[in-house]
C-alpha cells in the first residue's frame, strides 16, 4: 500500500501574510522631508487679478539659468560663486547707485526711519536646467537673505537673526526685504 503524504493546512497562511504586511507598514518610517520648503504669500485682498503691477527695470535683479546651467544676471554672465555677493549688493545698494534699486524712507520698529530697498529678485530657469543648478541658485539666494538679516541683527543687537524674538525678526525683515519672484520655466534652450 502506498502511503499518502499528509497535506499541510494552509488555511491560515493568508491571515499570517496579511498580519506581516500590516506589521511592516506600521513599523516602517517614511522620509517625507525632501524638496524645498516654500511658503507662498497669500493673495492680497485689496488687489484684483486684472491689475498689473509695474516695477522699474532698475528695481529687478533678473536671474536666468539656461539649459547649460549658465547663469545670466541682469545681462551679465556670472559664476554661481558670485551670485551671493551680487544679490547682497543689489538689495543693499550701499552707494545709492543709479543702476541698483531705488530706496524709500520707511519707519521700522527698533531702527526708526531708514532707507529700504525696493529691489526684487526675479528667477527664471530653462526646462533643461539641471536640478543641481536649480538648488544651488536657490541656496545662494537663501544664504544672501540670511546673511543680510544677520548683518542687520548683529549691528543692532549683537545677535544673529535666528536668536532674535519674533518682533525683532519682523523689524529686520522690514528693514531688509528680500522679495523673490520665481517665473515658470521656459523651454528656450530645447531639451537636454
Amino acid at each position: 500500500m502506498a502511503r499518502k503524504t499528509p497535506e499541510i493546512n494552509s488555511s491560515s497562511m493568508a491571515d499570517i501574510a496579511f498580519l506581516l504586511l500590516i506589521f511592516f507598514l506600521v513599523s516602517t518610517t517614511m522620509d517625507v522631508d525632501t524638496g524645498i520648503y516654500k511658503k507662498l504669500p497669500p493673495i492680497p485682498e485689496d488687489q484684483t487679478n486684472d491689475e498689473e503691477i509695474k516695477v522699474k527695470k532698475r528695481n529687478v535683479l533678473a536671474i536666468l539659468v539656461n539649459r547649460n546651467d549658465e547663469l545670466l544676471v541682469n545681462g551679465e554672465l556670472l559664476d554661481i560663486s558670485q551670485l551671493r555677493e551680487k544679490t547682497k549688493e543689489f538689495i543693499l545698494n550701499p552707494n545709492n547707485s543709479e543702476d541698483l534699486p531705488e530706496k524709500h524712507v520707511k519707519t521700522v520698529p527698533y531702527f526708526g526711519d531708514v532707507m529700504v530697498s525696493k529691489g526684487l529678485v526675479s528667477l527664471q530657469n530653462d526646462r533643461g536646467t539641471s536640478y543641481e543648478m536649480y538648488i544651488r541658485v536657490q541656496d545662494e539666494l537663501a544664504i544672501a537673505a540670511r546673511e543680510l538679516k544677520d548683518e542687520k541683527a548683529m549691528s543692532k543687537w549683537g545677535k544673529v537673526y535666528s536668536e532674535l524674538d519674533k518682533e525683532q525678526q519682523d523689524a529686520v525683515k522690514k528693514y531688509v526685504p528680500m522679495a523673490i519672484s520665481e517665473a515658470e520655466p521656459k523651454n528656450v534652450g530645447g531639451k537636454r
